[in-house]
């Protein structure tokens, strides 16, 4: 009786496989033809006797496919092996075991065991407990389908199958609890998930952010300054510590497995330290001014066609959604460079951009070409806005990879602004808040030759640039850009001077070197600097105060970034602004960071 019970307890384990050292048989038929059984009659015993040692057994839930056995194997057991490759590996039950030799003969016998992917058996290796119990439990499946087939099966292979499910109890009642969690695990999955086409994903950032220093003043305005028309207070920075958030939800959905619907909801109070600081030298890298209201900042569709892959956005589809801005552990808003400048080249990598499509071409494994056409307003159709008619960015990459740790990047992009909205140096160069008038100063001060060189004249910006990443090992990282704009002007300033033909010249550049595994796995040391957008050049009229930068600006940025776990990123770091805004004048303004990111 008590083997009996002991038999019964081991045949209410589902069939399984670990796909290390046995793969349970799937699809054995149970025709006498297919079997390998001796013939003698000797020593059988007959279905009837033996199916009443099997007359509790229930009926398996679930038939056993290759899609849950790895399912099984994957998520159930620690060792995590798809293939015996090492006897090492697998200690518990080697070939010269009584046991090992009795399953052997059962699987020769009766075939209730493929085997390996190669549908060979190896023999010759050893097999984990729990892999032996896997397929001690096989073979008592195949052989309760042959009794009810009413085929005879010797006696001795009854007794080596109670000997086994009684030296294996334990391993067959434990795979039979993991197989009934798993079952759990996936039915609860199945009802409980969010969509059968979409992943959900979000990440959380709280920012602790402080400035030091003086107020940044454009050498225009700190004549202002010296002549009394600014007061004083106006210099200091109030240097009171910030705290706010961002919240992004992402929407991955795929139709085909290969497409991508990307759907994004931001919602943040970090704060735009120019505001602070005045000067957009300063800026975070990740601020957000939404007051707390949920706002939809990206909507793109990607699909590939062969070797093309087409980007198409309805809304902020920006130009590193398409290129390839280098600089991988420093290129994320949420969990890279803590200054906006660090991030990507301002003159080749950001424009008007947010409406519009693209496409990457992959000639081979080392050439790529890519080419994009964005719009900012191209959902108005009121004037000078549009698809075609305002703010709008096309241009092209070439992308070369020669080996795995090298990659370099050459690009090229004309930009068009309209009156109201020039922004040369996508808000990371010289700014003047507000434009002054005084008795002593006849004409206005301009919106800062970072933004707007010739005082609200509708102006092209043709930027040349390249960006290359080194992983010089397993520890060092080295990238970089350099980036050059031309920019012109195309018609009359504000106040209706005629400027048509007047241009300027900017420059940047930006290197970094990044230690990986920093002290722990996952840690990543950067330490980043290089050249703000600045111009030395620029055409003016006489008495105009638009005159390019006196000094060139200088950013040094700090940073660690500390894994928590899998979920939370901790990155303290500093970075400074030396000669704010191209003047020599403006002492140097310090940035202290601490943000937290909550990966989900």
């Amino acid at each position: 009786m008590y083997m009996l019970n002991l038999l019964t307890k081991s045949l209410k384990i589902i069939p399984v496989t670990l796909g290390t050292f046995l793969l349970v048989t799937s699809g054995v038929t149970a025709t006498t033809t297919e079997i390998k059984i001796q013939k003698t009659k000797i020593n059988t015993v007959s279905p009837e006797e033996a199916l009443s040692v099997l007359k509790n057994r229930p009926q398996l839930k679930v038939p056993v496919s290759q899609d849950n056995i790895k399912q099984f194997r994957d998520t159930t057991f620690s060792d995590n092996m798809s293939q015996v490759t090492n006897i090492s590996e697998l200690q518990d039950v080697s070939p010269t075991d009584w046991a090992y030799e009795a399953l052997r003969s059962l699987v020769e016998r009766y075939g209730c065991i493929v085997g390996y992917p190669d549908r060979t058996f190896r023999g010759n290796y050893s097999a984990s407990r729990n892999e032996f119990a896997a397929g001690l439990n096989s073979c008592l499946n195949t052989i309760e389908r042959l009794l009810q087939e009413n085929v005879a099966v010797l006696r001795e292979d009854i007794e080596k199958l109670k000997r086994l499910s009684q030296e294996f109890e334990q391993e067959l009642i434990a795979l039979g609890a993991r197989v009934s969690n798993l079952e759990s695990r996936a039915a609860f999955l199945e009802d409980h998930q969010f969509s059968t086409t979409t992943k959900l994903k979000g990440e959380v950032l709280f920012t602790l952010s402080s400035a030091a220093g003086e107020r940044a003043l454009d050498f225009r305005e700190q004549d202002l300054s010296n002549q009394g028309l600014l007061p004083a207070e106006r210099r200091r920075i109030d240097d009171n510590a910030t705290f706010g958030y961002r919240t992004r939800l992402f929407l991955s959905t795929s139709f085909s497995g290969k497409d991508l619907l990307r759907t994004r909801i931001q919602a943040g109070s970090i704060p735009n330290l120019k505001e602070f600081t005045g000067t957009e030298m300063t800026r975070l890298s990740h601020d957000a001014q939404q007051n707390g209201n949920a706002v939809v900042n990206k909507l793109y569709y990607r699909f590939p066609t062969g070797n093309f892959t087409t980007w198409v956005g309805a809304e902020n589809l920006e130009i590193n959604d398409i290129f390839d801005e280098g600089n991988p552990f420093l290129k994320s808003s949420g969990t890279g460079a803590l200054s906006r400048f660090i991030r990507r080249d301002p003159l080749t990598m950001r424009g008007p951009e947010g409406i519009g499509g693209g496409f990457a071409f992959k000639f081979n494994d080392m050439f790529t070409l890519r080419g994009l056409y964005l719009s900012k307003d191209g959902n108005k159709p009121s004037l000078s806005n549009g698809l075609f008619n305002g703010n709008f960015t096309a241009g092209t990459q070439l992308a070369f990879k020669p080996i795995d740790s090298v990659s370099l990047n050459v690009h090229f992009l004309h930009s068009y602004f309209t009156s109201n909205d020039v922004n040369i140096s996508s808000s990371t160069g010289s700014y003047v808040e507000k434009h002054f008038r005084s008795k002593s100063v006849k004409n206005k001060v301009g919106r800062g030759i970072g933004r707007d060189p010739f005082l609200g004249t509708p102006t092209i910006r043709d930027s040349y640039g390249a960006n290359g990443n080194w992983r010089i090992n397993n520890t060092f990282n080295l990238t970089g850009w350099v980036g050059y704009s031309l920019a012109r002007a195309q018609g009359h300033d504000s106040s209706g001077v005629s400027r048509r033909g007047f241009g300027a010249d900017y420059w940047s550049w930006m290197t970094a070197l990044s230690a990986v595994d920093f002290f722990k796995d996952g840690a990543v040391l950067s330490v980043a600097g290089g050249s703000l957008p600045n111009s030395r050049r620029i055409d003016a009229i006489p008495g105009d105060l638009t005159v390019p930068d006196q000094d060139t600006p200088y950013i040094v940025e700090a940073q660690y970034k500390y894994p928590i776990n899998d979920n939370i990123l901790l990155t303290p770091g500093f970075y400074v602004i030396l000669q704010p805004d191209g003047n020599n004048l403006n002492n140097s303004i310090w940035v202290g960071a601490l943000r937290t990111s909550f990966l989900f």
